[in-house]
């Protein structure tokens, strides 16, 4: 009996044993989670096109204008004659972003001619007025087959006849996101090799017509 009950007490602590060097499921099933989870692809983001990053940049260097702007009112747009605007309020995001995609894709449109490039002809006359960069040497460049156009691009940031520094910026990040340099289908013109976007297409679709 006495044996019995040493052999029942061994087998007792032998379990006990092989719980404690045995490691838990969960740990297992955990580490198992984190390897699926690590090998699993990224979800890519979606491509932002050129002419929603043109929208931005007009967005963040514009600023959303108050009554005390007039006759600026939303992201930079000049109230024209007719046009009913109150003079006391300041319109909603929704109403601004209306208006100033509606007057950069009239700018573009001006600038049809140039293909991919109307779209950063476009931004620099939503600042500067579609006349100015008509008699450009930007656009007489680009006349002339000559794409070398960055300096004179960045030129434009003069404010009462002195270099203002924001707006220097502002030409900088035009350039660089909305340029275009190497080959895009349909067109002869070239987009920058460091561009984010594959295609310049979707973006001017809406003026292009």
């Amino acid at each position: 009996m006495k044996k019995l009950s040493v052999l029942m007490m061994l087998a007792v602590v032998g379990m006990m044993l092989c719980d404690l060097l045995t490691p838990p499921r969960v740990v297992s099933d955990v580490a198992v989670t984190a390897v699926k989870a690590k090998a699993a692809p990224a979800i890519p983001r979606p491509e932002v096109s050129p002419f929603e990053q043109a929208v931005e940049i007009i967005k963040k260097y514009e600023g959303m204008h108050s009554p005390g702007h007039w006759p600026l009112v939303g992201y930079g747009h000049k109230v024209l004659p007719g046009e009913k605007f109150s003079r006391k309020r300041t319109l909603s995001e929704k109403e601004a972003e209306a208006l100033l995609r509606k007057d950069l894709l009239k700018n573009c449109a001006v600038f049809r001619e140039f293909g991919a490039d109307s779209l950063l002809l476009g931004v620099l006359a939503y600042n500067i007025g579609s006349g100015a960069t008509m008699r450009s040497s930007v656009v007489r460049k680009l006349r002339e087959g000559d794409r070398n156009i960055r300096g004179n691009y960045i030129a434009h940031c003069r404010y009462r006849g002195k270099v203002h520094n924001q707006i220097k910026r502002r030409r900088i990040e035009e350039f660089e996101n909305l340029f275009v340099e190497e080959e895009v289908a349909g067109t002869s013109h070239k987009r920058m090799p460091y561009r984010r976007n594959k295609s310049y297409l979707p973006g001017l679709a809406f003026y292009e017509q």
